[in-house]
């Protein structure tokens, strides 16, 4: 029996990258189906968020860096109007994790939950992660910080 990517659990560190491709699908609760690349992500607005950290499964803490990229929010509302209580984002590794409507909301935390594809000012490699879910306010361990990201539904 498979285990559900999108229940916590302990996530055994990955030696290499699944794959090279940064692009995932994101699929709303319509049935419609997005592949964003980065270069899509590219042209929307871009945020750096400071002081974070990659605690990692097997790794250790490492930072604090500084990752730039898209806004959750920001990703969602360029592509779904309608409401939404959760979303969805899985690796390429079969890794998730959940993100919740209220915890992307304006003034929610002091930074907001993005989508990186820069860290401290260079392109993400595929060892950084490519695409990588960061959860600012996530500091005590790796269940909500997905790298490789695969897809992202909004159910």
């Amino acid at each position: 029996m498979n285990q559900d990517p999108l229940k916590p659990h302990s996530h055994d560190p990955n030696p290499e990258p699944p794959n090279r491709d940064p692009s995932f699908e994101l699929t709303t609760p319509v049935g419609k189906e997005w592949r964003i690349t980065v270069a899509d992500l590219a042209r929307m607005p871009q945020v750096d968020v400071s002081g974070c950290y990659i605690v990692s499964t097997g790794h250790g803490t490492t930072g604090p860096f500084i990752f730039s990229g898209v806004t959750l929010s920001e990703l969602i509302g360029q592509y779904y109007e309608g409401t939404w209580r959760e979303v969805e984002i899985v690796s390429a590794d079969g890794f998730g994790s959940r993100v919740l409507a209220e915890e992307v909301q304006p003034g929610q935390s002091e930074a907001p939950v993005m989508l990186a594809t820069h860290i401290d000012g260079r392109p993400m490699t595929r060892e950084d992660g490519l695409v990588r879910l960061i959860v600012p306010f996530e500091k005590e361990d790796a269940l909500r910080q997905v790298k490789w990201i695969s897809e992202i539904r909004i159910p």
